[in-house]
C-alpha cells in the first residue's frame, strides 16, 4: 500500500506521521514544492496550477490515495486535483475540524492563515458546522512560515502575538492550517500562559488524525498499528526526487518518518 501527501512544505508532516502510525507497513511518498512555497501568497489560479503540479508528479509514482495536507490547497486546487486523479487515486481534502470542535461546547477558536482568517471558505464552514458555538478567528500571520523554517524565536513571537487574540476562557482551538500541528505544545504554553486558573484544558483539533483514517478508508484498508514497520519513505521535491528537508527533522513527526527505510 502507497499512500503520497502533498503541501508547499512541511505542513504535510503530521498527516504522514498519523498515517505512519497507523500503517508503519505502508509506503509514504511525500510530495512538496519548496520551488514554489509559499502557496498562500499566490493567486488562486497560480496555487492551482502548483498544487495540481505536485499532485501530479506524485501520481507518477502510482500511490492508492493523495492526501491534499495544506489546507489552503484544499480551498483553491482540490477540485481540478480531484478531476485529474480520480478515481485511480482517492484524493482527500483537508478542512478545519470546525464541527467536532463546536460539539464539545464552549467557546471556539480558529487559528488560521491570514489569508483564510474570515475568508468565505471559512465563514461558510462556521456557518454550516459550528452548530451555534461562539466562535472567535484567529489570524496567525508569521506563523506557518516559522514552523516551516524551524525558528523557534519566530515560532514563539507568531504564537504570542495570536494568543493575545485568543479568549482567555476558549475551550476549544481549531488549528486551522497544518503547519500549525507541529507546535501544538508551544500554542498550549503561550495559552496557559495568560492565566486560566480554575477553567477547563484546553481542546486542541487537528486534522491530521482525521484525514490518516479517511486515507486508510478510501483505499479499503483497516488501521494496524502493530504491522512491522516495513514501509519506506520518499520525498519529492518539486517534481524531483530528493530527501526530507533538514527543518523537518526538528520536529518529532519528521523524526519518525525519518527513521523510515528509504524507498528504493
Amino acid at each position: 500500500m502507497k499512500i503520497a501527501l502533498m503541501d508547499s512544505g512541511i505542513g504535510l508532516l503530521p498527516a504522514a506521521a498519523a498515517v505512519r502510525r497507523l500503517r508503519p507497513d505502508a509506503d509514504l511518498l511525500l510530495s512538496n514544492d519548496p520551488d514554489g512555497m509559499p502557496w498562500g501568497p499566490r493567486t488562486p489560479e497560480d496555487l492551482t496550477g502548483r498544487a495540481l503540479a505536485v499532485a501530479l508528479a506524485a501520481a507518477e509514482h502510482r500511490p492508492q490515495a493523495l492526501i491534499v495536507a495544506c489546507n489552503t490547497a484544499t480551498v483553491h486546487a482540490l477540485p481540478a486535483i480531484r478531476a485529474a486523479l480520480e478515481p485511480d487515486i482517492a484524493v482527500i481534502g483537508t478542512v478545519p475540524a470546525i464541527k467536532p470542535a463546536a460539539a464539545g461546547g464552549g467557546k471556539v477558536a480558529i487559528w488560521a492563515t491570514p489569508a483564510t482568517t474570515g475568508s468565505a471558505y471559512q465563514r461558510g464552514l462556521i456557518r454550516d458546522f459550528a452548530d451555534g458555538a461562539e466562535v472567535t478567528e484567529v489570524p496567525c500571520p508569521g506563523l506557518a512560515d516559522a514552523v516551516e523554517h524551524a525558528d523557534p524565536e519566530a515560532v514563539d513571537r507568531a504564537v504570542a502575538a495570536a494568543a493575545a487574540l485568543t479568549p482567555r476562557d476558549v475551550r476549544t482551538v481549531v488549528l486551522g492550517c497544518t503547519h500549525y500541528e507541529l507546535v501544538e505544545e508551544r500554542i498550549l504554553a503561550a495559552l496557559d500562559a495568560r492565566g486560566r486558573a480554575g477553567l477547563p484544558p484546553i481542546v486542541f483539533h487537528g486534522s491530521a488524525d482525521a484525514v490518516a483514517a479517511q486515507a486508510l478508508r478510501r483505499v479499503g484498508a483497516e488501521p494496524a498499528p502493530a504491522a512491522a514497520p516495513t514501509g519506506t519513505l520518499s520525498v519529492l521535491l518539486s517534481g524531483r526526487p530528493g530527501a526530507l528537508p533538514a527543518t523537518a527533522l526538528g520536529y518529532a513527526e519528521g523524526r519518525l518518518l525519518g527513521a523510515a527505510a528509504p524507498a528504493h
